[in-house]
């Protein structure tokens, strides 16, 4: 019967789930959002598609994550997103968060293969050797995304910007108010789920103790009968078997 510890079982659950948490808030354009009112000079022009003649005033919301912006009229269907370009692109602290996701990611993804291979499941006695050095890759993963994100998070209204007073990096913009958006939170949840779960992997270098057999003390009680094993001698061999 195999035996799993329950550091084991905290690990391998809550590492995928950091992962998958993760490359949620990688993929998506949600890292910061603004809105910024832009009004309508007369009444017979159209911007993308609306009538100015119909509305004072449009609300633009500006989102930006690691690797798309998206722009989008409230209320409406009206939305268009582009890779990220220009100055936001070429800030070197946008940079080193990308280049901190994807190496958190890929430590992620290998720290999680090794602890499937330590566990075991097929087999009664786990690597746990190999378990705890997926955890040590999970834990590294995990302290590199709250890297990315703290840099983030701390310059997040000055990325991109050559000129705050300019707004988004373009003057035909008004000034946006940014704040963090929702990638971001799902950021920090999956980076504390790698910690977490990658901390409960690194304890599967401590092998547990079991109970010893009152009339054998050298000898520990079998963890799946709980009994004392019994020591048999082979006639034809030097070799003993221990059985439960």
């Amino acid at each position: 019967m195999m035996h799993t510890s329950a550091s084991m079982v905290t690990g391998i659950v809550f590492a995928p789930l950091g992962l998958v948490l993760v490359f949620t808030a990688a993929i998506t354009p949600q890292w910061r959002e603004g809105q910024a009112r832009l009004g309508m000079a007369g009444g017979k022009g159209h911007w993308m598609g609306v009538r100015s003649g119909s509305v004072e005033s449009l609300l633009l919301l500006r989102s930006d994550g690691l690797w798309e912006s998206c722009l989008q009229v409230e209320h409406s269907e009206l939305k268009q997103c582009w890779p990220v370009a220009g100055p936001y692109r070429r800030d070197p602290r946008v940079r080193l968060a990308q280049g901190l996701i994807l190496t958190s990611l890929f430590l992620c993804g290998t720290g999680i293969v090794l602890a499937c291979i330590g566990v075991r499941c097929w087999t009664d006695i786990p690597l746990r050797g190999v378990a705890a050095t997926g955890g040590l890759l999970v834990v590294m993963a995990g302290l590199l995304s709250l890297t990315a994100l703290g840099v983030y998070t701390h310059n997040l209204a000055r990325l991109g910007m050559e000129d705050p007073s300019k707004g988004i990096g373009n003057p035909r913009f008004p000034h946006l108010s940014l704040h963090p958006a929702g990638s971001l939170y799902f950021g920090w949840l999956g980076s504390c789920l790698q910690m977490l779960g990658g901390t409960a992997l690194l304890f599967s270098f401590k092998r547990p103790r079991y109970p010893t057999c009152p009339s054998c003390p050298k000898l520990p009680v079998c963890p799946a009968c709980r009994s004392c094993p019994k020591i048999t001698n082979q006639p034809d061999s030097d070799a003993y078997e221990v059985t439960c």
